[in-house]
């Protein structure tokens, strides 16, 4: 795929760049979006990593969890290789480790662990008691991305004094998506890298400049409760239980419009403020 080729949307390029080159069986080459100047969106290199494990594994068994390490910024003027090493097939999982290389060196490496879809006992914690928003009232500006957002805090966040350390965003895809379930997967694990971070500068608000401020994910977990689709409203439950050490340590629960857990997320990021 040229990374010149022209698409409608933003969502329309982000799914043609899930869809890697394969170079051999277990190597791929990975794309950018045109025109990115900044190091690459973690989200990104994650979907595309999960793509690659997901190519060398049967359809028969969807990832149930997944585990990264961001190594170095990505260069978004430059390809990525992506190397998937097969490390089990057993009988019910299936585990692949993953690395992201660029200029000879790792940018990021996963293990992705794969199950056979089998039927168990059932809990869940309960989704807040909130509703998706009503798209008639949505700025047309917000669907001009791949995912388009909205949070029910967005007015609080306007004030730039200390908030409770939690916020809640509703998400979904800015247009339909093919019925590929690894497709809708590594989408959603694109959108989860957004939100985490910032929740854990939510407590900190006005305490210092911003432009001091260096941020970046560090790792990134997520497990896979339920099926679901990246084009329908999902909640994003953010909250920090801590900060300390120049990091911040956020998770999310990711549910349905209609209350079940599908998705839950780890992240910590550096939050260093330099002097």
């Amino acid at each position: 795929m040229s990374r010149q080729t022209k698409f409608n949307s933003r969502l329309e390029e982000l799914i043609a760049l899930l869809d890697l080159e394969r170079i051999e069986d277990n190597l791929f080459r990975a794309y950018h979006p045109a025109g990115r100047k900044r190091r690459l969106f973690g989200g990104q290199i994650m979907a595309q990593a999960l793509m690659a494990a997901a190519h060398t594994v049967d359809a028969a068994r969807p990832p149930h969890s997944l585990h990264g390490y961001f190594l170095r910024p990505g260069d978004p003027s430059l390809p990525a290789l992506i190397d998937v090493e097969r490390i089990r097939d057993g009988r019910s999982f299936t585990t692949r480790r993953v690395v992201v290389i660029q200029h000879g060196q790792a940018i990021f490496n996963m293990d992705v662990s794969f199950q056979v879809v089998e039927a168990g006992l059932e809990h869940q914690i309960d989704m807040p008691d909130l509703q998706p928003p009503d798209e008639a009232k949505i700025p047309k500006a917000l669907w001009e991305s791949p995912f388009v957002g909205w949070s029910h805090e967005h007015k609080q966040l306007k004030m730039l004094t200390p908030q409770p350390p939690r916020q809640h965003v509703w998400f979904k895809a800015s247009g339909p998506v093919p019925d590929d379930p690894i497709l809708q997967t590594c989408l959603v694990v694109h959108e989860s890298d957004h939100g985490l971070l910032s929740t854990a500068r939510l407590p900190h608000r006005g305490s210092f400049d911003p432009e001091r401020m260096q941020m970046a994910s560090l790792d990134h977990a997520m497990w896979f409760h339920h099926p679901f689709r990246a084009d329908e409203w999902h909640l994003y439950a953010l909250d920090t239980p801590s900060a300390s050490s120049a990091r911040g340590y956020n998770r999310g629960s990711i549910y349905s419009a209609d209350g079940k857990l599908v998705v839950s997320v780890m992240q910590e990021g550096l939050m260093r403020i330099r002097e």
